[in-house]
């Protein structure tokens, strides 16, 4: 069995940074065709998981917890979340996502093209490794 070619990680992480960059530009524009800002989209993004306490949100987002008051405010005047207490501890609120914000949410992953238009080269099986690989790196589970 032969070794693969060397990688150096400086240059796997430059590659990163490109891919996320890409990636966020995409991601922005397909939130502003929204008329949402792309924090606001991420919420909804992270939402989209499963409710969420406010407080866990503002660390998703890495972000003041007073940035996230401001940026659900906003969602929920528009009725794309809601804020519920939670059934287990009412001192805590809870963020869910409404019927109207998946709505958008997959509105906004729809007009990501130059995202699309990038995975669409990719045959099944190697957007299976990615996803193997991408999950491996930046969601390792705990032995």
């Amino acid at each position: 069995m032969t070794a693969g070619p060397h990688v150096d990680a400086a240059e796997l992480m430059e590659l990163l940074s490109l891919s996320l960059g890409a990636y966020y530009a995409d991601f922005t524009a397909a939130a502003a065709s929204e008329n949402l800002t792309a924090s606001q989209g991420k919420t909804l993004t992270a939402l989209r998981r499963g409710p969420i306490a406010m407080r866990t949100l503002a660390q998703a987002l890495s972000c003041d917890a007073s940035n996230v008051t401001g940026i659900i405010n906003r969602l929920e005047k528009r009725g794309l979340v809601r804020r519920e207490t939670n059934p287990t501890d009412r001192r805590v609120t809870r963020l869910v996502i409404t019927p109207e914000g998946e709505h958008v949410t997959d509105a906004i992953r729809a007009r990501m093209r130059r995202t699309h238009d990038g995975l669409s080269r990719l045959d099944e099986q190697e957007l299976g490794s990615l996803h193997t690989l991408l999950t491996r790196v930046f969601h390792p589970r705990a032995d």
